[in-house]
């Protein structure tokens, strides 16, 4: 096929995530996707902040990474330099650190799908045509108890949507597609959904407060230290402890009345788009394992898997992990081991009608390769580890949901898929957080109240390095740190949207967003919701990928919410 008889479909920015993405996309004579570019927009320039400063204070710069991920990098940093030093931690301090960043897996995973993603499945203004009763009795289908499926609560939903359309106020709903020919769902299904959405919003309100019982706050947690927590009195509070099951109880009930009964909702309508394989990336998927609640058991387990082999999996390697910078905006370009990395920028422009130089450098996220692969990180990546290493935790979870909704294991490296991957995930870390609490209350029962090691800075080795790389809701984080001098000389971080939303690199290899683009249909060029489906199903965070800091100009740039077609 001739180059110019493709048209270029320009999407900047993707809004519904964290960050400022662009995403590109050329389509042949029959709306299909030929080819494909992601590209961060802005500059992260958190590492060379970090530049000279002491290890100890890292963290509470580096949980600037992020407005959503800001535990994720705080705990990352801290770990990174208590690795550096070679510290050991006690068993209460791993607990709490463990209990923060569960909670924050199950809030990630119910705001990704119904505020950030489910509008990609579910037509707003359709709901408002629903039946209330009708939609009781749909939602029975799916649950045998729904999640408020009352006539007069769902009435009171669709009442509430009424009133938006008629006052011409649907605010964050303005701008959907609605009425669009990709959008499966009746009315009464729209509806169902509809109502989870709002009472998503009251939930990650409650998950946010049991979070700030042993975090303080949130976002912008204070209560990790090098070395432990110090979130102590907390700890030996019985009805802070209480208070924060009671919590997650209504979560878990949340989880399995309406996330899961939505998710399996979702396959049956959409089967035919799992069954085509749409969203279905290069097939190379990553885990780092971790999260061990017992001698045993741990919640995720570690691997490798290429090309959907699911017969073989291969241990994972840190020092087979790189990252590059061939098609990225900055000056050194050579694949290296993270530590060894720099983040000189080095900006090329754009083409004079504005669409990305293609040919050459187009993101400000690096390209980072496990042995000189694409790999694709997440949810997905560790349920299929998981479920493939037959692990005790998983694999009971992964086979009832297969099995109830007649799925096979690649279905789940899909655009839907990715959404089963994370509602199953979401069940999995509400169900085993009560672990980690009732092995916290036994050590507190038999006196064990220590959470920090105690350490004299001025006798830990002067240079030293070290990293962290552990799960986080969106995948696989690594933080890395080299000490020079008790300051800090230098300091990377690899993170799951770097995995995932990499521009091409030497090899011309597509990133994970891209490589699952190719080969998708659009229904209307102009609305080019399908793009939006697979790019959401990833829960792009762009703002760990990139950032920016300005201290002279009040404005950075400006952005153009829209579609472009060439």
């Amino acid at each position: 096929m001739k180059k110019n008889s493709l048209k270029k479909i320009i999407i900047d920015p993707v809004t519904r995530i964290e960050g400022h993405l662009r995403i590109e996309v050329e389509i042949d004579e029959n709306n299909v996707i030929q080819e494909a570019w992601a590209s961060g927009q802005l500059f992260r320039g958190i590492e060379t902040i970090l530049v000279g400063k002491d290890p100890r204070d890292t963290a509470l710069v580096a949980q600037r990474i992020c407005g959503v991920c800001t535990h994720s990098h705080y705990r990352a940093s801290i770990e990174s330099v208590e690795d550096a030093y070679k510290m050991d931690i006690p068993r209460n301090a791993h607990i709490m650190r463990n209990l923060v960043s569960l909670s924050l897996f199950i809030q990630d995973h119910i705001v990704h799908y119904y505020q950030l993603h489910s509008l990609d499945f579910v037509d707003v203004v359709s709901a408002s045509q629903a039946k209330a009763k009708k939609a009781t009795q749909e939602a029975l289908k799916y649950s045998a108890e729904p999640y408020r499926n009352s006539k007069a609560h769902l009435k009171s939903v669709k009442e509430k949507l009424v009133n938006f359309i008629k006052a011409g106020r649907l605010g964050l709903f303005a701008n959907g597609y609605w009425g669009h020919e990709g959008y499966k769902f009746t009315p009464e299904q729209n509806l169902i959904h509809m109502s989870h959405y709002f009472e998503a919003l009251r939930i990650q309100r409650e998950i946010s407060k049991a979070i700030a019982i042993f975090a303080g706050k949130t976002p912008h947690p204070q209560y990790l230290v090098v070395g432990g927590v110090t979130s102590v009195m907390d700890m030996l509070n019985s009805s802070r402890l209480n208070d924060f099951m009671l919590i997650l109880k209504e979560v878990n009930d949340f989880i399995n009345r309406a996330y899961l009964p939505d998710v399996k909702m979702l396959c049956e309508v959409y089967k035919e788009d799992i069954h085509a394989g749409n969203g279905l990336g290069v097939g190379n998927f990553m885990a780092v394992g971790g999260y061990d609640f017992s001698k045993e058991n741990q919640l995720f387990e570690a691997g490798v898997i290429k090309g959907f082999d699911f017969e073989n999996i291969e241990s994972f390697d840190i020092t087979n992990v790189t990252e590059e910078a061939t098609r990225a905006w900055y000056v050194d370009e050579k694949a290296v081991f993270p530590i060894e990395g720099s983040t000189t920028p080095f900006y090329t422009d754009i083409n004079e009608d504005g669409s990305l130089k293609t040919s050459g450098k187009y993101s400000w996220i690096k390209a980072p390769r496990y042995e000189g692969v694409t790999m694709e990180v997440g949810p997905v990546s560790r349920m299929l580890v998981g479920y493939l290493k037959n692990s005790p935790v998983i694999k009971p979870y992964m086979d009832t949901f297969l099995q109830q909704n007649d799925l096979e294991l690649k279905d789940i490296c899909t655009t839907i898929g990715r959404n089963i991957a994370r509602a199953i995930e979401a069940n999995i870390c509400c169900e085993f957080i009560f672990d980690f609490m009732n092995e916290l209350i036994e050590n507190i029962k038999y006196y064990d109240e220590q959470t920090w090691s105690k350490y004299s800075f001025d006798t830990l080795p002067k240079n030293a390095q070290g990293w962290c790389v552990y799960e986080v809701p969106r995948g696989v984080l690594a933080h890395f740190v080299n000490i020079e001098n008790q300051k800090v000389k230098n300091y990377q971080a690899v993170v799951p949207t770097t995995w995932n939303a990499s521009p091409k690199d030497a090899k011309n290899q597509r990133g994970p967003y891209e490589e699952s683009l190719i080969g998708i249909k659009l229904n209307n060029p102009k609305e080019p919701l399908e793009v939006l489906r697979v790019i959401h199903s990833f829960d792009p965070c762009l703002a760990c990928a990139v950032h920016i800091i300005d201290a002279k100009k009040s404005s950075l740039g400006s952005y153009k919410v829209g579609t472009s077609i060439f």
